[in-house]
């Protein structure tokens, strides 16, 4: 397929768009700080009857001497959201037709507002950006990146089986954790992906319940349930686009994860297997820099597929200010569609 993208917007368009986003995040900041202060008013009320009271003669009904009060704490505000959640709003535009994946979500980082949706609810099954999870949950119960495992017949095995992409690590063979960790995002690999699995709980259905475990943690426990850490399509194995935004943002969050979904390529050590190490590549990241526009960059990326949910991707980009946006795409017809899906998505409403 031709790789080149054509940009839909002209300059001036964009300059336009630009100046309407601006507007409108100035908009909410003010909208914002009111929430805020109206939140502040019952709280300051409170502190000051408790400074009059404190003042007050104390009575024989007074608490008594040691017994600590209870602090006075803000009350939370109400309808303010979870800290992994967006909202749509009213301008929130649904994606038609003319978008070709058939489901898609596009979040503003900012506000926690979603963008652009399609279908961003309808639980599908998303391959191998699964492994976004499994980096997450990995980074989360590992200490000491330099200790090392060794791949068994049982992983490879389980991978011929399965047709999995793999890094291509051979029985014997002995990495450290560091590059399973990369291995698991840059090639997609569900050789290392297994080996963290097997090197933190033993086996794969043990992480697994982790991995479960994680997603009752972000609240997304109602749509979302993982079989297995690799993303291969099984009964039961699904979540939304939506999810896999909430997912991924979570996974930004960690500094070692956001490091590795950063990471356009990775050099492991040399193994007798391997004398030369190998060179681990993150595909789309590559690919996508090359046609986004220069006032724009996607810095983060994870790819998906299986025959169930088509080219998927999950990506992170930014504009120039730093403005952060979350992209998910699944059902897209190639790898390429895919990411032209993306492009469209960042050049159209974050621009």
């Amino acid at each position: 397929m031709e790789d080149r993208y054509t940009p839909i917007l002209t300059e001036e368009e964009r300059a336009a768009r630009r100046a309407q986003r601006a507007a409108a995040r100035q908009e909410k900041l003010r909208a914002r700080r009111r929430k805020r202060l109206l939140t502040l008013v019952p709280v300051l009320a409170l502190c000051l009857i408790a400074g009059i009271l404190s003042a007050w003669p104390h009575s024989a009904a007074a608490p008594q001497l040691g017994k600590a009060r209870p602090p006075v704490t803000a009350p939370a505000a109400e309808g303010s959201p979870a800290p992994y959640s967006a909202q749509e709003t009213a301008a929130t535009v649904a994606l038609d037709a003319s978008f070709s994946s058939p489901y898609a979500v596009l979040i503003d980082l900012e506000d926690g507002t979603i963008l652009a949706e399609k279908e961003a609810r309808t639980v599908i099954a998303p391959a191998s950006m699964t492994k976004i999870l499994t980096l997450l949950t990995a980074v989360e119960h590992l200490s000491d990146l330099d200790a090392t495992f060794t791949i068994t017949r049982e992983i490879t095995d389980y991978c011929y089986v399965n047709e999995c992409s793999v890094v291509g690590l051979e029985v014997g063979e002995t990495v450290t954790i560091r590059e399973l960790l990369y291995g698991t995002i840059l090639s997609s690999g569900a050789d290392a992906a297994l080996g963290l699995a097997y090197h933190i709980s033993g086996s794969q259905e043990a992480f697994v319940a982790l991995m479960n475990e994680k997603l009752e943690a972000l609240g997304l426990s109602d749509t979302a349930h993982f079989t297995n850490c690799v993303g291969l399509y099984e009964e039961g194995h699904g979540c939304s686009v939506y999810d896999m935004a909430m997912i991924l943002k979570a996974a930004l969050d960690d500094p070692l994860c956001r490091e590795i979904l950063s990471a356009h390529t990775y050099e492991t050590a040399p193994t007798p297997q391997h004398p030369d190490g190998q060179v681990l590549s993150n595909w789309f990241l590559r690919k996508i820099e090359d046609h986004v526009p220069e006032d724009f960059q996607v810095i983060a990326a994870k790819t998906g597929f299986v025959d169930q949910s088509g080219n998927c991707a999950a990506s992170y980009g930014e504009d120039a200010s730093g403005q952060g946006y979350l992209c998910v795409t699944a059902g897209a017809s190639g790898s390429w569609p895919c990411i032209y899906d993306h492009l469209a998505l960042y050049e159209t409403y974050c621009l």
